[in-house]
């Protein structure tokens, strides 16, 4: 048995003419790729604090465990901070000097010395 169809069927729908390279007129606009420069990130310093409470074996320490400093540069940071009042002892990203300055005060707190330390974005 056979069926016939009552109309022909319509031809393919026809995809509108694209041009192609060689066809271009010259009219069409190409934007340059311009390199995009990043910049490296903010760096932050670690900074401890002078206090008359602190012993200085014990910002030695510190120094030397969280700054991974040796014995002889954790006591030059050790006295610049005496002498000064403040000393910078590493220079680290922002979420790194976070972490360090937690570090730092979470151990004077549980040895029950008042030693602060702060971060602040380097020069």
């Amino acid at each position: 048995m056979f069926f016939m169809a009552s109309k022909t069927p319509n031809s393919p729908p026809v995809a509108p003419k694209t041009t192609r390279p060689q066809d271009d007129d010259g009219g069409s606009v190409v934007l340059e790729r311009r390199t995009q420069k990043t910049k490296p990130p903010q760096m932050y310093q670690v900074v401890m604090l002078n206090d008359d409470y602190t012993p200085m074996e014990f910002v030695v320490v510190v120094i030397q465990e969280f700054f991974n400093k040796d014995r002889e540069t954790a006591t030059q940071i050790m006295l610049k901070i005496h002498l000064d009042g403040k000393g910078v002892c590493g220079v680290y990203s922002r979420d790194v000097a976070a972490s360090k300055v937690e570090q730092v005060q979470a151990a004077a707190r549980q040895a029950g010395h008042p030693l602060q330390c702060v971060s602040e974005p380097a020069e």
